[in-house]
């Protein structure tokens, strides 16, 4: 053997990347794509002048194409050119974590960030969830760009100190345009430009940690794009003029937004959704995800159970790996189509989310504080609402008055629906506060949607960015909501029940429109809450309500306080001293007065 031919055979192979995507390392970085109808596939970049002879890549099994680029690095920009039976077919990479824009380039992705925090999710009993949309949240600048993730990050001291430990941001995959509520992907492993990319993102989930704030992201698997979609037909095959290898190409593809619903039979459109939900636990450190729509992953009309059972199967596998491989981390489903078997385990048959949203709490509370005419409040609704469960864990569901979707498509803000005359004015006040205080006082994990502590009127648009001067205008009311906050995770030791399982409603008066609830976790001093809600325009004195104990209730919340609102009515409602004597089904009874559409919070 000569020695050119023992120098051949002595160079040691270079080791292939794992995984999809690019991937950078000491040598150069590695690609791989999925595209089994191709007949060819190239890297082009600016490592190569976009040069598709330069850098084939070398079929691989199942469809893949690998090739390992010596001269590539960070930060170049990239896309794939296919060969297909539609001819050459340039696309950006699936799996790009950065992209110089929608219809742009894949960017090869730095994956080094140094991330020295310790954080942990607060028990799901003391989570406050704060939904919000980074293009509106806090525009500082200017009126036509969309506001980034720095400038959410200048306001955590405003959320912190409301007393918020969790928020929940709108989707942030690159979307078509600069402007969108996110539910739109184009290319859902990259964070969206115009809020400042991934890194920016990077540094926002950090920064929150550093001040105790979880970071929760909505992700949309129901459907992709459909704007500037790189991925449909994406190595040019495809049935019935549909989408291609990564939808289905039958009746399956229709969903409200378009004919992109992931197949999510095939097993590499399956990793190709799961790697994208470990991306943003592992790379990102969010702390949980909250599933748009999976009414329309399990099933293909968004009513029927489960006929699409390689949806549902997707989501317990998602869940089960959530599970096993990040314990604490929380993933909600959006399906509003009271299925309790969302939340319940895998083992159990459920798909295994950790909760959901409540319809069945927001559409009836909702009605309650809108509904012009006092008689006309439906209190039996009300209290069906605040005891809903779903598997009899009160934390099954997320609940809430204000989310992106109530306060839009046909629907306004609370207080702008309460009185779209005066959406600032008494009533508008004072029934929307109402909603508040059961949001907080109901079991479940309470959320808001962004402005709402501080009353922001009309509906929510992408174009239009939240009024901050509210917040000063209505100090009093952002006060409200910080107590309501502080009460409901037991700051002071004196409120131990709202953080518990546990609730009895014991007094309702469809007449009076008086209800009141027992909220406990193990009971007793320091653990019993009374809640009592008064739904009518006028006060009630000498109202008797029965209580748990006998002894001092101090009155620890009147949503009626002056201090509140100056056009509150500050009624002079006090601590009750309760007296042995059945009332309510329990064992002692007090005279309480109650203000106009006010709620009471007492403990011992």
């Amino acid at each position: 053997m000569s020695k050119e031919a023992d120098i051949k055979e002595d160079k040691p192979k270079v080791k292939r990347a794992d995984g999809m995507g690019a991937t950078p390392h000491s040598g150069g970085v590695g690609f791989r794509v999925w595209a089994p109808h191709a007949t060819g596939v190239s890297v082009i970049g600016s490592f190569n002048n976009w040069d598709g002879a330069k850098n084939p890549l070398q079929a691989e099994e199942n469809g893949n194409w690998y090739a390992d680029v010596p001269g590539a690095k960070i930060g170049d920009p990239y896309k794939y050119l296919l060969a297909t039976e539609k001819g050459e077919l340039t696309r950006i990479d699936p799996y790009a974590r950065e992209v110089t824009g929608s219809t742009g380039n894949a960017v090869v992705h730095d994956p080094d960030f140094d991330w020295g925090d310790d954080f942990h999710l607060a028990p799901w009993n003391e989570l406050v969830i704060y939904e919000l949309h980074v293009g509106t949240f806090n525009d500082q600048e200017d009126d036509n760009a969309a506001a980034q993730f720095d400038s959410i990050a200048a306001r955590l001291g405003h959320l912190k100190k409301l007393g918020v430990n969790a928020i929940q941001i709108m989707p942030v995959g690159e979307f078509a345009g600069d402007r969108s509520w996110g539910y739109n992907p184009a290319h859902i492993f990259s964070v969206e430009l115009s809020y400042g990319g991934p890194r920016a993102f990077k540094r926002f989930v950090k920064r929150a940690h550093s001040q105790g704030v979880a970071v929760i992201l909505d992700v949309v698997y129901n459907h992709l794009g459909p704007g500037d979609l790189d991925l449909w037909q994406f190595d040019g095959w495809s049935e019935n003029g549909l989408g291609g290898i990564y939808f289905y190409n039958d009746g399956r593809s229709h969903t409200p937004w378009g004919e992109t619903r992931p197949n999510y039979g095939v097993g590499e459109v399956r990793q190709f959704i799961s790697d994208n939900v470990f991306m943003w636990l592992r790379e990102y450190h969010v702390d949980g995800l909250r599933y748009d729509c999976t009414q329309f992953i399990r099933s293909v009309d968004g009513t029927a159970e489960n006929d699409l059972p390689e949806g549902w199967s997707l989501l317990q596998w998602l869940n089960e790996q959530v599970t096993r491989q990040f314990p604490g981390r929380i993933t909600i489903a959006e399906d509003l189509q009271n299925n309790s078997w969302l939340t319940k385990t895998v083992g159990a048959g459920g798909a295994g989310f950790g909760s959901q949203w409540d319809a069945n709490f927001v559409h009836p509370i909702r009605r309650a504080v809108i509904t012009p005419d006092d008689q006309d409040r439906s209190l039996a609704a009300i209290r069906d609402a605040l005891c809903y469960r779903y598997n009899d864990d009160a934390f099954d569901r997320v609940i809430y008055s204000e989310s992106h979707d109530e306060v839009a498509n046909g629907k306004a803000r609370v207080p702008q629906e309460i009185n779209p005359g005066d959406p600032k004015g008494w009533y508008a006040q004072k029934r929307s506060t109402l909603a508040a205080a059961l949001v907080f006082t109901a079991p479940g994990i309470p959320m808001l949607f962004q402005g709402q502590e501080f009353l922001e009127g009309e509906w929510f648009r992408d174009t239009v960015p939240l009024d901050w001067d509210q917040r000063d205008e209505f100090r009093g009311i952002v006060r409200l909501y910080r107590d309501l906050i502080h009460l409901r995770l037991n700051r002071a030791g004196f409120t131990r029940g709202l953080c518990g399982q546990f609730t009895q409603v014991h007094h309702l008066n469809e007449q009076a429109k008086v209800i009141a609830f027992h909220r406990w976790d193990q009971g007793g001093a320091g653990d019993d809450v009374v809640v009592v809600a008064n739904f009518l325009a006028e006060p009630q004195e000498d109202y008797v309500v029965g209580f748990p104990a006998e002894g001092t209730w101090k009155l620890r919340f009147n949503s009626d306080w002056q201090g509140y609102s100056e056009v509150f009515s500050d009624h002079p409602s006090g601590d009750a001293g309760a007296e042995t004597g059945e009332c309510d089904g329990l064992p002692c009874h007090a005279a309480i007065s109650l203000g106009p559409y006010s709620v009471l919070i007492f403990s011992r």
